[in-house]
């Protein structure tokens, strides 16, 4: 028998003082089995990082041709696809094929070996734009995790404060290629 994703429910407030993009979101996100907390809540910070009424998680691990989070427009065109972790080079490039913008959000202690190894690779796409994250933000965020999260994320410089009301979570992502 094949296990279930787990249902999570998380109120999102966002301020986004750099953007000056301010607003709340309720939505349901579902961890697939194979998934961590922590790549979960990279998920979750990548869309408080691009929060707009049109972004919107895609069906993620169980789904190749998907990416973790995407924003389209009325008529169905990919505006921005967002995918976290360390996803292969010719998956980058077929995404900057179909979307606008593409986003690749990298965590974990292989971020950089993973980067060394695709960077180069890469170089060519002009909608590209690669984050990568400290080694222990993910973790951090991962402290986070309840079954019902109420979350406030105010981004401002280059920071993203996270906090579910109890404790706050501070992530400083560094941009590795794009504008």
């Amino acid at each position: 028998m094949a296990l279930k994703a787990t249902i999570y429910k998380v109120d999102l407030s966002v301020a986004d003082m750099d953007r000056h993009y301010y607003g709340d979101h309720g939505f349901t996100i579902a961890r697939h089995p194979s998934e961590t907390d922590e790549r979960m809540m990279v998920r979750v910070l990548a869309f408080a990082m691009y929060a707009d009424p049109a972004l919107g998680f895609g069906k993620g691990l169980c789904v190749d041709d998907e990416p973790d989070l995407w924003q389209k427009d009325l008529t169905d065109v990919i505006e921005r696809w967002i995918d976290v972790g360390q996803p292969d080079e010719k998956w980058i490039r077929k995404a900057c094929g179909r979307a606008r913008e593409v986003v690749v959000v990298s965590y974990g202690r292989a971020a950089d070996i993973w980067w060394s190894g695709v960077r180069d690779k890469l170089a060519r796409q002009s909608n590209l734009t690669v984050w990568n994250l400290a080694a222990d933000a993910a973790p951090a965020l991962a402290t986070l995790v309840d079954r019902s999260m109420r979350l406030q994320c105010t981004l401002q410089d280059g920071q993203v404060w996270v906090t579910n009301g109890r404790d706050t979570v501070l992530v400083e992502p560094v941009r590795l290629m794009g504008a």
